[in-house]
């Protein structure tokens, strides 16, 4: 079979026409259509997306638009907080916490609306009247130039089909063609289960105009038009009763350009028919080789920022759902290098600046009722979708995030007057496209006012990566202003005399005897956002040189927040009372926040809470949702141990066959991620996770391969950022550090910590780190020493032989490092 497949793309190849390379580097492929929606193949440019399916008799392309969602500008604030919440308080702090629980279930939820949906456009079929018999068949997405590609043989003719979202042009493109003359025959048409009206304009020219959902009583205000234009070498167009109908063609393109009414979070004013227009008019005049060569340029300029490899084996010569289904029992490490850099396709493909961040899913969503609406789940999954951004050379496509976070400090402050009678802004743990930031759902779920505090750490962040003092100038702001509400909201507990949050949640855990309850104050991670929302803010104050009024007000609240406490089992508590249970397998470890993201805990300044969160994930299990196990590859590479992060990558690349619900994940033959049913964030998790494992930037020095695990013996990666704005590349043979390549965009000390000795090559000299590193962006934090329970029993941590360097660099010069011989 692969030798008549080899003989067939040479004589196709002399003909003109030829078969895509079968497998290979960075690219998914199959030797079947996709039967279901999480086996067909993501395209998208961050507005417009498409699921492409490969079937040879009816190819479909399910349709998204990043700002198609149900209602429209709407608040789901409760007027009544005001007047319930000391009562909540009172009862928390006394113990009657479902009395808290139903007070907060009425007088702090949202009375009736809970968010809007993302919604699905429909499809584009193309119905093919002359394929049957089919062989050789064949489809694939290149990530290195997201573009999908169809081949396959029927009647002895053979097909082409390709397709791709083009950032730059704004529209989705189609290329089909064949090897012989006249050969396509098809009927094109846009099908959607909303309310819509669709008709062909001209033999050339489908359009289908439509309208989003009611949702909580929000009417539909979301319109959208979708325009798909034909362009055919030779042949004839003809408007068919089932859509348009192409015969007898040599070649097609067809343009797809999708627009809604949506302006901003506020506002549904602008004319879709005209802007989906103008992106058909514009695109139409180029040929397909010019949209193509647009879209590569604009595509590989962020992709190509990294390159990842393992090594290969013989397992990459199976198609991509079968290597899933092997991965168990046979190594394949150029699969976990696809699996990385699908996790950036996915990133760049839907979040391009100017545009909508990725939701729940992303931007491709099949259905109309998805899965928690596929909103933003501001209490771990939407922050795990931009870990990857910065530290895989994605910067811009973290704008996207933080517009959105500008938005919710705007929206945010009128929940923040209404429900809290305080100033500042606050958001809980959901939003959607119009920016509410009110309770959604119900008081175990919803109560948790710390969206707005964890969505913060993403603005400094981005800084500590960049560098940039304008735009920390511009988002300083949106931290004094989120400052400002917490300074309000914290209140006194009675025991301690600690600032707490109250009332809140470890988010979505109950602890056991709570009454059912899952409110309380003062809670691990609620005390960690805490601590980096006020450090973070007066260290950029203290930058910028503003607000030195504030500095002792924030210093003030610094110190009165409560330590971190070690439980009677040595775990890090996850609330302040010691509920733990060591058999709660809970998919969220919210109270590791402080391991990671944040750098609050870690092995250098912090031992015994190390160890501590390294007995939490030991009583959790590894095998959980998929977003989880992607959270728990970050965590056990922040531990230092490569192995166990190793270990739920092999968890995660478990394939799930079907698409459904459940409660242990892995990953669906698309390579999406299961939660079950499909969320993106296990997919950004574990991108992020394995840059962890290879490098790190927290704790106050660049960390090279801090978690290699021993299986990954030989490799390399290039492109990768760390705070200070430094770009990393490292080589690695048998477990140790060949060569590192460090370009200095900003210049400053550069302290790095080695497995092994290394030599700088050129006149600048390595000598062994001192004291604190004398690069601002590389500040550690202090914390306060942990409360331990007397019967905990803590484990000494083992930190593996390494030398730590310093050398002065030059901003744009680049530094190489090589094994000593």
């Amino acid at each position: 079979m692969n030798f008549k497949f080899s003989i067939l793309t040479f004589c196709l190849f002399l003909s003109g026409f030829s078969f895509a390379q079968k497998g290979g580097k960075n690219k998914l492929w199959y030797d079947k259509p996709a039967k279901q929606w999480v086996e067909a193949l993501p395209v998208g440019n961050g507005r417009l997306a498409s699921m492409v399916f490969g079937g040879p008799s009816q190819e479909k392309l399910q349709l998204n638009e990043a700002t198609f969602w149900s209602g429209g500008p709407s608040r789901n604030d409760n007027p009544d907080g005001p007047k319930v919440l000391d009562s909540i308080r009172y009862y928390l702090f006394n113990g009657n916490y479902k009395r808290a629980q139903i007070l907060a279930d009425k007088g702090l939820t949202a009375k009736s609306l809970h968010g809007s949906a993302y919604q699905n456009i429909g499809d584009f079929t193309l119905d093919f009247s002359n394929v049957n018999d089919v062989k050789n068949y064949y489809r694939e997405l290149d990530i290195e130039k997201a573009i999908t590609t169809t081949t396959f043989t029927s009647n002895g003719i053979n097909f082409k089909r390709e397709v791709f979202a083009s950032i730059p042009d704004n529209v989705i493109v189609i290329k089909l063609s064949s090897d012989k003359k006249n050969a396509l025959n098809f009927t094109a048409n846009f099908n959607s289960e909303l309310k819509k009206t669709s008709k062909a304009i001209d033999s050339k020219t489908l359009q289908m105009d439509g309208l989003s959902s009611t949702l909580d009583g929000v009417q539909r205000q979301v319109k959208f038009n979708a325009i798909a234009k034909i362009i055919n070498k030779s042949g004839k167009t003809e408007v068919s009763e089932n859509g348009i109908s192409v015969s007898n063609a040599d070649e097609v393109t067809i343009l797809i350009s999708i627009a809604t009414n949506f302006t901003d979070y506020k506002t549904l004013n602008t004319d879709e028919v005209s802007k989906s227009r103008k992106y058909i008019e514009a695109s139409e005049q180029k040929s397909f080789n010019t949209l193509l060569k647009n879209h590569l340029a604009s595509y590989q300029e962020y992709f190509k920022r990294v390159d990842f490899d393992l090594g290969t084996s013989e397992a990459a010569k199976q198609p991509t759902d079968i290597r899933i289904k092997n991965f168990a029992t046979h190594y394949d490490p150029e699969l976990i290098s696809l699996y990385y850099q699908f996790g950036r396709y996915l990133l760049i493909s839907s979040s391009q600046p100017g545009g909508q961040p990725a939701n729940l899913q992303g931007i491709w969503n099949n259905s109309n009722k998805p899965a928690w609406d596929s909103k933003y789940t501001i209490n771990i999954n939407t922050e795990m979708n931009y870990w990857p951004a910065e530290k895989t050379n994605l910067s811009e496509m973290h704008e996207p995030l933080i517009q959105m976070i500008k938005d919710l400090s705007e929206s945010g402050k009128e929940t923040a007057k209404v429900m809290y009678n305080s100033r500042g802004w606050v958001a809980h743990h959901n939003t959607d496209i119009w920016r509410i930031t009110g309770v959604i759902d119900f008081a175990n779920a919803g109560m948790w006012p710390m969206g707005g505090a964890w969505l913060s750490q993403h603005l400094w962040e981005k800084y500590l990566y960049t560098g940039d003092k304008n735009y920390l100038k511009s988002i300083y702001p949106i931290l004094k202003s989120a400052a400002q509400f917490y300074e309000d909201f914290l209140i006194e507990e009675p025991t301690h005399k600690w600032l707490v949050i109250s009332p809140s949640m470890s988010p979505e855990n109950i602890p056991d005897g709570h009454q059912g309850s899952a409110l309380a104050a003062g809670n691990t991670m609620d005390n960690q956002l805490m601590f980096d929302l006020f450090t973070k803010t007066k260290k950029a104050a203290e930058i910028l040189n503003i607000d030195s009024d504030k500095i002792p007000v924030w210093n003030n609240i610094i110190s009165k927040l409560p330590p971190m406490k070690i439980g009677r089992y040595g775990q890090l508590q996850e609330w302040a009372e010691d509920w733990d249970n060591p058999k709660d397998n809970h998919r969220h470890v919210s109270h590791l926040y402080g391991l990671f993201p944040s750098n609050q805990i870690n092995p250098f300044t912090t031992p015994e809470l190390l160890d501590a969160s390294k007995t939490v994930l030991l009583h959790r299990g590894d095998v959980s949702t998929g977003w989880s196990m992607g959270w728990k590859v970050n965590l056990w590479a922040k531990l230092l141990d490569g192995n166990h992060a190793n270990k739920l990558i092999r968890d995660q690349l478990t394939l799930v066959e079907k698409d459904g619900w459940g409660s242990k994940g892995g990953t669906y033959p698309n390579l999406f991620d299961a939660h079950p049913p499909f969320q993106i964030d296990g997919n950004f998790g574990c991108t992020s996770g394995i840059t962890e494992m290879l490098l790190q930037t927290q704790n106050g020095f660049i960390d090279i391969l801090p978690s290699l695990p021993d299986e990954w013996k030989n490799g390399k990666i290039s492109g990768l950022k760390t705070y200070g704005d430094f770009e990393i590349s490292i080589i690695w043979e048998n477990n140790k550090v060949k060569e590192i390549t460090i370009k200095s965009n900003l210049g400053g000390n550069c302290r790095i910590r080695i497995p092994n000795e290394m030599e700088l090559k050129g006149n600048v000299k390595l000598k062994k780190a001192e004291g604190n590193n004398p690069n601002p962006f590389f500040e550690t934090p202090e914390i306060k020493q942990p409360m331990i329970s007397s019967e905990a029993k803590l484990n000494p941590i083992e930190i593996k032989k390494s030398v730590m360097y310093d050398f002065p660099t030059e901003a744009g010069k680049t530094y190489k490092l090589k094994m000593k011989s």
